[in-house]
């Protein structure tokens, strides 16, 4: 405890002393770490099907950053920042067969914020860790359907041989306030007393429970062999095909016996990743004790 309480003083002393503030710009991409199954692809040929896993993590992608970092010291530092996330598509649910062609891919397109305590161990290396956590934003969905009808669903339509549906449709899926991990190793390159540049490798460690997802987007089209639309809107967000709700809620226990078909068991989807980002910082005149 003795050891903590001069630590604490002489942390205090040397704030008094010395202080910085700076603001960064930067941008980076991201891959996915720890990834897990997202979904399956499915290819049917003559010999017969073959179902593969698809694996990936939503925090894949191009992200935008601004930071704020107070110094207490020559050494120690706080930052708060605030960041947007234009995920990469991922595969949840593809199907490629000479009956049905599915391409469902989901991506992010979210902000967060995080907030860092940060360790400069010379005048160009430094590190941060500290807590990330979601703003706003969703998991967007965008999912193409093309069903080619039976001779006999065709006929009951009066419709040629080998005419088909072909449906698009967007869900945004939303999560509860997630808390993960955020921590980076930098370099920094000074170009004027002011004014540097620096690169950090970044980790990411997040992962968001749904809560609930709504279709947002919604079209059927029929469409002839030779590619002229039959009949368009046949459905849409208006008039969803039966079985199809515009509204579903994810929760941990589901009975059975529960008809409502808006409600399915919820589950978690990884967020985490480890990215590279480039940027800009600009430095305030350091402010200091007077004599």
């Amino acid at each position: 405890m003795k050891h903590i309480f001069i630590a604490l003083t002489a942390l205090i002393m040397t704030s008094s002393a010395y202080s910085q503030f700076q603001v960064s710009a930067s941008t980076g991409y991201a891959v996915g770490s720890a990834g897990m199954k997202l979904g399956e692809i499915t290819t049917v040929s003559e010999t017969g099907a073959n179902v593969e896993n698809s694996y990936g993590s939503y925090g894949e992608g191009v992200n935008f950053q601004i930071r704020g970092t107070y110094f207490f010291n020559d050494t120690f530092g706080a930052d708060v920042s605030l960041g947007y996330l234009h995920g990469s598509d991922q595969d949840v649910t593809v199907v490629n067969s000479t009956s049905q062609q599915v391409n469902a891919i989901a991506r992010a397109r979210a902000f967060g914020g995080s907030a860092s305590l940060v360790y400069k161990f010379n005048n160009n290396v430094f590190g941060r860790i500290g807590g990330l956590f979601k703003v706003a934003g969703k998991t967007e969905a965008v999912v193409y359907n093309k069903a080619v009808f039976t001779d006999q669903e065709a006929e009951a339509q009066n419709l040629p041989s080998g005419s088909y549906s072909e449906t698009n449709y967007k869900e945004d899926f939303h999560g509860h306030f997630p808390i993960g991990l955020v921590a980076a190793l930098g370099y920094n390159y000074e170009l004027s007393p002011n004014l540097s540049l620096f690169a950090e490798a970044e980790y990411y460690g997040i992962s968001l429970k749904r809560k609930d997802s709504e279709i947002s987007e919604f079209n059927t089209d029929i469409i002839l062999p030779d590619g002229t639309v039959a009949a368009a809107g046949v459905f849409s967000i208006d008039n969803l095909p039966d079985g199809t709700n515009k509204k579903t809620t994810y929760v941990d226990n589901l009975s059975s016996s529960d008809t409502d078909t808006t409600k399915r068991l919820s589950q978690k989807v990884p967020y985490s990743s480890f990215g590279i980002n480039f940027g800009i910082t600009y430095k305030f005149k350091p402010s200091a004790a007077k004599e």
